[in-house]
C-alpha cells in the first residue's frame, strides 16, 4: 500500500482570508531547478511574474524560508506563495449568519458571491468574507453554491472535523431544498422527479444531458403560480436527488421552464459586465436539514431571502428591485 505524503503546515498566513497557493513538485520532469518548473506551470501569469516573486523572496519552503531561483528541483518538494490577488469589484450585499457553533457556521449567501476562491473571484468570495469578519482563518467550505445561486451554505470550523460534514453530501445524508421562479406551463404535470444523465465537460460553461445511465435525479413541485410576467410565472420547490453540475438549471430547461435570470440555460447570453448585479438568476437554496455528525442534533436551517422576481417581477426585469435582505 502506498504511503499517503504528510503535507506540511503552510509557513505563510492567509492574505485577505486567502490561504497561499501550495504547489507540490511532480514525482519526475525534465527540470532542473525550481524556478524551470513554476515558470512552466504559471505560464499564464505573465512574462517576469515568477522571476519577480523568487527575486522578491516571496517562494517559500516548509520552513518559512524564501526558495532561491537556482534551488534544485527535488521531486516532491512543497513551495508555497500568495497570488496577486486579482481587481475584484465588491459583491455589495451582505452575508448573513444564520447558526454559529464550535463546529460549524451556516450562512445565508447572496446572489453573485462565488463560495470560494477560484479564478478571477478570490477575496470577494464567501470563504475569504467570513474568514475576515469572523475571525476564524481555519474556515473551510463543506460544500459549494453556485456563485449565482443565493441561499444557505455550510462551513466548518476545525479542519479535523471538515471530512465528516463533507461526507454528509457525499452519501447524500443531507436533505436540500431549492426554490425557483421559473415561468408557468399549465400543460406541465407537476410534481415528478426528472433522472437523466448530465454531463459536464471541463473548460466548457454548460453542462448538458446525454443518452446513458441516469445520474442526476430532481423532484419537481409546484408551489404556486400567477399572471405575473409574460405567459405567467410560477414559484417551484425543488429537492435533488444528486449533486450534478448546474442540475436544477439543466432539468427545469429541459421542462420547458427555465429559472428566470439563467445566463447558461436554455441558450448562453453575453457575458454580464462585472459589478452589474440586476436580475440576478431565481435560484436559491432554501433549506438544509441534517443530523450533525459531530454533536448528533439535528439542524433545521431555512433560508429567509425572498426570490426578487417573486416579490416584484416588474421590478427585477427593469433591474431596480431593492427588497429584503439584499433585495435577492
Amino acid at each position: 500500500m502506498r504511503r499517503k505524503t504528510r503535507i506540511p503546515p503552510a509557513p505563510l498566513p492567509q492574505r485577505h482570508g486567502v490561504d497561499p497557493v501550495r504547489v507540490r513538485l511532480p514525482a519526475a520532469g525534465t527540470w532542473t531547478t525550481v524556478r524551470e518548473h513554476l515558470v512552466e506551470r504559471l505560464s499564464g501569469a505573465g512574462d517576469g511574474v515568477v522571476d519577480g516573486m523568487f527575486d522578491a523572496g516571496l517562494v517559500v519552503g516548509a520552513d518559512g524560508r524564501a526558495v532561491p531561483a537556482d534551488a534544485p528541483f527535488v521531486p516532491g518538494m512543497f513551495v508555497w506563495f500568495h497570488r496577486e490577488l486579482p481587481d475584484e469589484v465588491p459583491v455589495p450585499f451582505p452575508l448573513e449568519v444564520v447558526y454559529r457553533d464550535e463546529h460549524i457556521v451556516v450562512v445565508d449567501k447572496p446572489h453573485f458571491l462565488a463560495t470560494t476562491p477560484r479564478g478571477s473571484h478570490v477575496a470577494e468570495t464567501a470563504l475569504a468574507r467570513l474568514r475576515r469578519e469572523l475571525d476564524i482563518p481555519t474556515l473551510a467550505a463543506a460544500h459549494r453554491l453556485d456563485r449565482l445561486t443565493a441561499g444557505l451554505v455550510l462551513f466548518t470550523v476545525r479542519p479535523e472535523e471538515r471530512g465528516a460534514y463533507q461526507t454528509l453530501f457525499r452519501d447524500r445524508l443531507i436533505r436540500k431544498e431549492y426554490e425557483a421562479v421559473a415561468p408557468y406551463d399549465p400543460g406541465l404535470a407537476l410534481p415528478r422527479t426528472v433522472r437523466s444523465r448530465i454531463v459536464k465537460e471541463r473548460g466548457e460553461l454548460t453542462a448538458r444531458e446525454v443518452t446513458g445511465e441516469p445520474n442526476a435525479v430532481s423532484h419537481v413541485e409546484l408551489v404556486d403560480h400567477r399572471p405575473d410576467g409574460v405567459g405567467g410565472l410560477a414559484r417551484y420547490r425543488l429537492v435533488p436527488g444528486t449533486g450534478q453540475t448546474h442540475q436544477l438549471r439543466v432539468h427545469l430547461a429541459a421542462l420547458g421552464v427555465p429559472i428566470l435570470g439563467d445566463p447558461l440555460y436554455p441558450e448562453v447570453t453575453a457575458p454580464t459586465p462585472a459589478g452589474d448585479f440586476r436580475r440576478p438568476l431565481q435560484l436559491l437554496a432554501r433549506a438544509l436539514e441534517f443530523t450533525d455528525p459531530v454533536t448528533g442534533e439535528e439542524h433545521r436551517f431555512r433560508s429567509g431571502r425572498v426570490l426578487a422576481a417573486w416579490a416584484s417581477y416588474d421590478r427585477w426585469a427593469a433591474g431596480t428591485y431593492d427588497g429584503p435582505p439584499d433585495g435577492q
